[in-house]
């Protein structure tokens, strides 16, 4: 059984992909294990030698899927890999990552991250025109309709594929003989080019360049498709960017705090969000902490900012695992407790400022503050690194349905009340904008304004939008 806090966020996915080197899999292993953030349902790795193809996937972490002899037959110079938490289609094997087809005497592979707004829509247009499934993911449908237009050659095939789908997608995509990534319009997941030595590779972050000693080339650009072969690297522009729209969640949650992505570093830019809540505050208070480990970096900006002693007083328990015994109902709680426990001694008869990335559902912040009451503190202040959390995500990242989100429905003083604390505070949107560079053009901002970069189809209330309106014109075919 896997337990998992309920106010995690969760992203559907890491990608990674190595062209030219010999131990190209052993490398995307090492790539997926500096994604493992991104990901913690499947793994998974195609390889290519240039004629014969292998992969092997599975439930389970990276360090669990794969070891030494399973690497080993994993042959190839070219290889991708995938991580997976799923925001389409059901936690099992028969989802996991990469996908892979054989049509036309050519394989093809397809790892994504990201989704789908009109997934629903092509799949049934695609099973009208004799396509059979074998999953239930979005990505899935990548593959048919590169399928279906691979006679117009690879060119013509993924720019016709991304005309079609709408949403986010970062992919990774490996042929025999090729590896190939592209990016959606809007730019929404993060995906860049490394390069070690003479060989190529494509990331969703540049914390898993790094722990292979590549060396940051760029980012692949929204719209852009990348081709990667025994000639070098080509680009062509595959449909035409749009306005941008990053993920401002990438910064404050998801990526790891050693990467770049969309141009800044995710470390300086936590700090500069904490730095924000300082100047938006004025709290007579003995210490700062985190709730480890989504709230350190803005901590350390919010203490450094306030000169306030940063104490990290609650405790993270490295060693739990994705498995063990179920508590029982009398064991209220202990699903949070077993992974943060607090410092009493630290703690006690303090006046605390707790810094807190985001409030999700409020539930596990609750526990959480209740504990840092029973340590003894003396008073208890909340500050959240970004603001209200009011709308649901329909670009692959699990937020709950706006009926679940606290913040939908409750005002910062009924919020404050439920999460029973002293004060509480979340960082306004233009000072997190600010911290971001200040154009707010930039972003994706519909989880806090509700203003969503592609439609949604009205009245959808469900965890993933895959029912939006036919697009005009639309044809498989």
């Amino acid at each position: 059984m896997i337990i998992l806090p309920s106010r995690s966020l969760r992203e559907e996915c890491g990608v990674f992909g190595v062209f030219g080197h010999p131990e190209a899999a052993k490398l995307t292993y090492f790539g997926l294990y500096a994604l493992q953030h991104r990901g913690q349902e499947s793994a998974g790795i195609f390889s290519s030698d240039g004629k014969v193809v292998q992969e092997h996937k599975s439930m389970g972490l990276v360090s669990e899927v794969f070891n030494e002899a399973r690497l080993k037959e994993l042959i190839g110079h070219i290889a991708i890999g995938h991580v997976r938490y799923s925001t389409s289609g059901s936690s099992v094997l028969q989802n996991a990552q990469p996908f892979s087809v054989h049509h036309s005497g050519r394989t093809l592979a397809v790892a994504h991250n990201g989704n789908l707004v009109n997934a629903h829509y092509i799949r049934k247009e695609l099973e009208r025109h004799g396509s059979i499934f074998q999953t239930t993911m979005d990505s899935e449908i990548i593959i048919h309709l590169l399928a279906k237009a691979w006679g117009r050659g690879l060119d013509d095939a993924i720019a016709t594929t991304m005309r079609l789908i709408k949403g986010a997608y970062s992919v990774v995509m490996a042929t025999e003989e090729k590896l190939i990534g592209f990016r959606d319009p809007l730019g929404f997941r993060p995906l860049c080019i490394g390069k070690l030595n003479n060989s190529y590779v494509l990331a969703s972050e540049t914390c898993a360049l790094d722990l292979i000693q590549a060396e940051y080339v760029r980012d692949v650009a929204p719209g852009e498709v990348v081709i990667i072969d025994a000639n070098g690297l080509r680009s062509f522009q595959g449909v035409e960017a749009g306005r941008s729209a990053n993920c401002i969640f990438e910064f404050i949650y998801f990526a790891r705090p050693d990467s770049n992505i969309f141009g800044q570093n995710v470390y300086k830019f936590r700090k500069t969000l904490g730095a924000a809540l300082k100047n938006e505050t004025t709290i007579d208070a003995d210490l700062v902490m985190p709730f480890p480990d989504s709230g350190n970096y803005a901590a350390v900006g919010y203490a450094q900012a306030a000169k306030l002693p940063l104490e990290l007083a609650v405790i993270r328990n490295h060693y739990v695992g994705r498995t063990f015994i179920q508590p029982s109902q009398s064991m209220r709680d202990f699903g949070v407790r077993i992974k943060l426990n607090p410092a009493k001694e630290a703690i006690k008869g303090k006046k605390v400022v707790i810094i807190e990335d985001s409030v999700i559902r409020g539930t596990t912040t609750r526990t959480r503050i209740n504990a840092i009451r029973e340590a003894g503190a003396k008073e208890i202040i909340l500050l959240v690194s970004c603001p209200p959390t009011r709308f649901p995500c329909y670009y692959g990242i699990d937020f709950p349905t706006t009926n679940e989100l606290i913040a939908s429905k409750q005002s910062v003083e009924e919020i404050r009340k439920f999460l029973k604390l002293d004060g509480l505070h979340y960082l306004d949107i233009k000072s997190m904008l600010k911290a971001a560079g200040g154009d707010s053009r930039r972003f994706c901002l519909a989880c806090f304004n509700g203003e969503y970069p592609l439609p949604i189809d009205e009245g959808t209330e469900k965890q993933r939008p895959d029912r939006p309106n036919a697009p005009s014109g639309f044809s498989i075919l």
